[in-house]
């Protein structure tokens, strides 16, 4: 088996980097899906897990449930599907890859874990009647999984080498004392939700505390989350950091002004369900474009030219291997 593995073609870094990149937009995408479930009522459209209900794994006809909310549930179910297609497939890519390389098949690997982990977690969601902390634990869960996502895609451009640090002591605190502050204001969000209007299911209990009171933490901790990024700025400014860097800086900084905007017309116009998705979409964006300025303050080296199968011809395969193209 290992001399037939041996003869399979290394994984192309361009094919490699757009698998990845797949991932990314699969993870990001079923936080968007399940917003839409969300808003429109759909979170008990299927009343059963796995099944969509008892006997079947696909929407049976019943009065109690509106065949809409049935199809919107087992239709994010099937997006569900592509996610861990996603996954695995960037996951066979890597192992594919030669040489091998410790930390990308590390974050590879993580993806069907987590994949598996969102499942189990949404299971229990449904079990548990949409109660608002399990909801709040499947979102934040998908975060976690497209900041891994976004590593992962840096990390197909990268070898196991010696890191180099883009910033000094203080510049890689600042980052993460603000990746520590995003994350209070991804849960103060889930707060706002966990207590507003959208539930999920018409008789969902809501969290009892008044929305204002949620709202303002949130915006509290985005105000401080954009004075870390100010300082942030400054300090690339400061050190000379890379252009690439800085490139990376100043598209979080433009996601997160968005995204803040975005949830200040979503507030006063009373929370609409599209918006309720776009502002979904922007927390996912967010993260991505946190997640790809931490990356950006650490640089490894280009990974060696895959090695040739096996049962290759010519003398090339005796010769010393060049850097591979980074995508």
């Amino acid at each position: 088996m290992s001399g037939l593995l041996a003869r399979v073609p290394s994984t192309p870094p361009l094919l490699l980097r757009r698998l990845a990149i797949a991932n990314l937009v699969a993870q990001i995408g079923i936080g968007v899906t399940g917003s839409v479930v969300r808003v429109t009522g759909s979170g008990l459209g299927c009343s059963a897990w796995p099944e969509c209900e008892p006997g079947s794994m696909v929407p049976v006809s019943h009065a109690e449930i509106a065949p809409l909310h049935m199809w919107i549930e087992f239709g994010n179910r099937l997006l569900g599907v592509l996610v861990v297609l996603a996954a695995g497939a960037t996951l066979l890519g890597v192992l594919f890859t030669r040489p091998r390389r410790r930390r990308l098949t590390a974050l590879a690997c993580a993806m069907p874990l987590g994949v598996v982990a969102q499942a189990v977690i949404g299971g229990i969601t449904v079990l548990a009647g949409l109660v608002w902390w399990t909801v709040m634990l499947h979102f934040l869960a998908s975060m976690v999984l497209v900041w891994f996502a976004v590593l992962l895609v840096g990390a197909t451009t990268e070898d196991d080498g010696p890191v180099t640090r883009m910033l000094p002591a203080a510049g890689r605190g600042l980052v993460l004392l603000s990746t520590a502050v995003l994350a209070v204001l991804l849960v103060a969000g889930t707060l706002v939700t966990a207590a507003g209007p959208h539930g999920g299911d018409p008789d969902t209990p809501r969290l009892d505390i008044d929305i204002p009171v949620l709202a303002q933490l949130h915006v509290d901790a985005l105000f401080g989350y954009l004075g870390l990024l100010a300082g942030l700025g400054f300090l690339l400014h400061a050190v000379g950091a890379p252009p690439a860097l800085h490139r990376r800086f100043r598209t979080l900084i433009a996601v997160v002004l968005a995204q803040g905007a975005l949830g200040g017309v979503q507030y006063a116009l009373g929370v609409p369900e599209l918006l309720v998705s776009l502002h979904v979409l922007g927390a996912g964006l967010v993260t991505a474009a946190a997640a790809w300025v931490w990356a950006g303050t650490a640089v490894r080296p280009a990974p060696p030219a895959p090695a040739p199968p096996a049962n290759a011809s010519g003398s090339g395969a005796d010769r010393p291997l060049a850097g591979a193209d980074r995508g």
